[in-house]
């Protein structure tokens, strides 16, 4: 059996998730795992609080350092995520995200799909620009709350949350008005995964943000052959995140999943580290005076 693209991206999204999530058992103690692997950053959108958690999350940790009393800059996880997302981009989001992974399984669901309006997918940039003014403007340089992480992060309720009130009834006297507001922002969230694929990705991750600023600059990169491609428009259609390949290769939106590259019919769309974006070739038949001319690298042979 030919093994295809997306059969090796979720055995490798299922891989990620088991290393990110390495201590399952604290699921029935309610415990968490506090080692020296805490001490570093998963490269996607995963709970500190989570019971199972091998790794800290890089949102969690940024917030934490920047509403500290002394305002002290985190140039370790500002690094990482500026490292990572500089030779991944958002490869990330689309393979080693575990909160992504839990995404694509709701969009299984048979619910009505939807498309996503275009202008939400600006959303997650607005947070991303609250929550690193947040610590500065609101709490004058005090001690001050994640914001992210206490507001939005259904990632928070959902793997942390969640299982330690499972696991802990004296924690049930600690539920109030924000439980139920994070739990009520996680059913809407993962409602509108069933319907939009990724729509938590999309629209409100500032993790997703910043390696999408980082997508154009990244190492592993995704090139269109404009000498194979034919503009049948089939990776385009095969798109979930709804970016067009052979226009904007390098678009924020683009999760590196493979799909367009698979669909093509003449193998013009490869990934890689190292390749660049899309070309244009002088063709061997060019004359030099079709209509769409301007700019070929021909035109003066």
């Amino acid at each position: 059996m030919k093994i295809t693209q997306n059969i090796r991206r979720k055995c490798i999204q299922i891989a990620a998730f088991g290393l990110s999530n390495l201590h399952a058992g604290n699921f029935l103690t309610g415990k968490l795992y506090t080692g020296k692997w805490k001490y570093f950053c998963n490269p996607g959108l995963h709970c500190y609080s989570c019971p199972a958690a091998t790794t800290a999350c890089p949102i969690g940790a940024l917030q934490t350092v920047m509403g500290s009393v002394k305002f002290d800059f985190s140039f370790y996880v500002v690094g990482f995520l500026l490292a990572i997302g500089v030779v991944l981009g958002r490869f990330i989001c689309g393979f080693l995200c575990p909160f992504g992974l839990i995404q694509e399984v709701f969009h299984k669901i048979p619910l009505k799909k939807l498309r996503l309006p275009k202008w939400m997918k600006y959303i997650k940039y607005a947070i991303l620009a609250v929550m690193l003014l947040y610590p500065v403007v609101v709490t004058n340089y005090g001690l001050g709350d994640p914001a992210f992480c206490k507001y939005i992060c259904p990632s928070g309720t959902l793997t942390g949350a969640v299982p330690l009130l499972l696991a802990d009834e004296a924690l049930h006297t600690a539920m109030g008005p924000m439980f139920i507001w994070k739990a009520s922002l996680l059913v809407i969230i993962l409602v509108c995964c069933m319907m939009i694929y990724r729509f938590f990705c999309r629209v409100l991750c500032p993790l997703g943000a910043i390696y999408g600023l980082l997508n154009r600059y990244s190492f592993y990169r995704l090139k269109i052959d404009e000498n194979k491609c034919i503009h049948c428009g089939k990776c385009k259609k095969v798109c979930l995140m709804d970016v067009d390949p052979t226009q904007t290769p390098d678009s924020p939106e683009c999760i590196r999943c493979g799909a367009c590259a698979q669909a093509c019919p003449t193998g013009a769309i490869r990934m890689g580290f190292g390749i660049r974006k899309k070309e244009k070739s002088p063709s061997a038949s060019c004359t030099g005076s079709c209509a769409s001319c301007k700019g070929c690298p021909s035109k003066d042979k």
